[in-house]
C-alpha cells in the first residue's frame, strides 16, 4: 500500500506536468498567431496604374492606426511620396517603394497636422505652434513664432480658445508660391506677406478653410461654398454655392475640382473648372443617389452614397465615396468603379501625387 500511495501521486504529477506543458505550448502558439495577425494592417493602399490594382503598404506603421484610423490632416502626398504623422514620429514612404515601405523619423513636438511649404514640410497644431523641416535639412525648426502674440492683439474676439489659453485657434496653414503665409482661424484668415514677421486679419473664412493654388489662383472651402482669390489671398469672391459648406478643393489640369454640400438634397456634389476657377461644371451626376433614395435620405430613413474626396492622378480623376472609389478618364463625364480591398471602413479618403494614388479607409467619427 505504501508503494501504491507513492506511485499514484507520481502518476498524477507526470500527467499534470505534461498537461501544463501542452497548455503552455497552446498559449504560446495563440500569442504567436495573435502577433502575426496584429501585423496584418489595412491602413494605407497604393496604386500606380490609375486604381486598377492596389498594394497594401501598411506594414511598418503603428498598429493603433488599424483601430483609430489616420488623422485626416496628418497626411501629405507630394513627388517625394507620402508623409504620415502618427505617435512620436513622421513616417515616409517613397512612391515606388517595393520592400521596406516606411521609414520613421522622430518628431520633436505634438503637432499632428502636416502642410506643404514653399521650402519644406510644415507641421502645426490648433494652438498655433509651427515647425518646419526645410528641404535638405535634418531637423525641425520653429516658424512664425510671433503669430499668436500678433493675432491676439489684432483680433479681439473672445471665444473658447481665448478664454482658456489667451490664444487664437489655428485650423489651416498654407504657403503660396509667392511665399505668402495664410493661417485659418475659427472666425477669420490671417495673412503675412513677409514670412510671418507681420500679420493682417482678413474677414473671410470660418475655420473650415482648405486651400489650394494653381497658376497664381487660390481656392478655399468655406461655410458659404468655394471662394477664389487672384491676388495672393488679399481679396476673395465666392464662385460656387449650393447653400451649404465647401467640402474640398483640389488642383487638376487647367484648373480645379471642388466638392460642396447641398442642404436640400443632403448630399455632396462635385464640380470642375478648367479656366482657373472662373466657370464651373457639375460632374458625377451618375454617382449621385436616385431621387427615390434622396427622398428616403431627406426624411432620415437611411443613408446614401456620399462623395468624400476627389483627386487627379495622371490622366484620371479619382473620387472616394462611402460606396468605394471611382475613376474617370474624361474629366468626370463618365465614371468606373474601382475595386478596393474589402476592409472595414466608412468609405475611402484619397491622396494623390503624379500617377500615384493613396487610399485610406475612413474610420468615421
Amino acid at each position: 500500500m505504501k508503494r501504491l500511495v507513492v506511485f499514484v501521486p507520481a502518476t498524477f504529477l507526470v500527467l499534470f506536468l505534461l498537461n501544463s506543458f501542452v497548455l503552455k505550448e497552446k498559449k504560446a502558439e495563440k500569442k504567436t498567431v495573435a502577433a502575426a495577425k496584429s501585423k496584418l494592417l489595412n491602413v494605407v493602399f497604393r496604386s500606380t496604374d490609375g486604381g486598377q490594382t492596389w498594394q497594401n503598404i501598411s506594414e511598418g506603421l503603428p498598429e493603433n492606426l488599424q483601430r483609430e484610423g489616420v488623422w485626416r490632416n496628418g497626411l501629405l502626398a507630394n513627388d517625394g511620396g507620402l508623409y504620415l504623422r502618427a505617435g512620436n514620429g513622421v513616417y515616409h514612404t517613397e512612391p515606388n517603394a517595393t520592400t521596406t515601405f516606411w521609414t520613421k523619423e522622430s518628431f520633436p513636438g505634438n503637432q499632428r497636422n502636416l502642410a506643404p511649404g514653399k521650402n519644406g514640410i510644415l507641421a502645426y497644431d490648433l494652438r498655433g505652434q509651427f515647425l518646419q523641416k526645410t528641404n535638405g535639412a535634418g531637423n525641425w525648426s520653429p516658424r512664425y513664432t510671433d503669430f499668436q502674440q500678433q493675432a491676439v492683439r489684432i483680433d479681439k474676439t473672445v471665444d473658447w480658445m481665448y478664454k482658456n489659453y489667451k490664444e487664437k485657434e489655428v485650423r489651416t496653414l498654407f504657403e503660396t508660391a509667392q511665399g505668402t503665409v495664410l493661417v485659418g482661424s475659427n472666425n477669420s484668415l490671417f495673412r503675412s506677406a513677409n514670412s510671418g514677421k507681420t500679420w493682417k486679419q482678413l474677414h473671410v473664412g470660418d475655420g473650415r478653410m482648405q486651400l489650394v493654388e494653381s497658376d497664381g489662383v487660390l481656392l478655399t472651402t468655406s461655410k458659404n461654398g468655394i471662394l477664389r482669390s487672384t491676388d495672393d489671398g488679399e481679396n476673395w469672391e465666392r464662385v460656387i454655392s449650393e447653400g451649404g459648406l465647401g467640402i474640398a478643393v483640389e488642383r487638376i489640369d487647367g484648373g480645379f475640382a471642388a466638392i460642396v454640400y447641398n442642404p436640400i438634397t443632403k448630399n455632396n456634389t462635385m464640380h470642375i473648372s478648367q479656366d482657373s476657377g472662373k466657370t464651373w461644371n457639375e460632374i458625377g451626376q451618375d454617382l449621385q443617389p436616385s431621387w427615390n433614395s434622396l427622398f428616403i435620405k431627406i426624411f432620415g430613413l437611411q443613408s446614401s452614397s456620399t462623395v468624400l474626396s476627389i483627386k487627379q492622378a495622371g490622366k484620371y480623376l479619382v473620387c472616394g465615396s462611402t460606396d468605394g472609389a471611382f475613376r474617370s478618364s474624361d474629366m468626370g463625364k463618365t465614371w468606373k468603379k474601382i475595386s478596393l480591398p474589402s476592409v472595414e471602413n466608412s468609405g475611402f479618403n484619397l491622396s494623390a501625387s503624379g500617377n500615384v494614388i493613396y487610399a485610406i479607409p475612413n474610420k468615421g467619427c
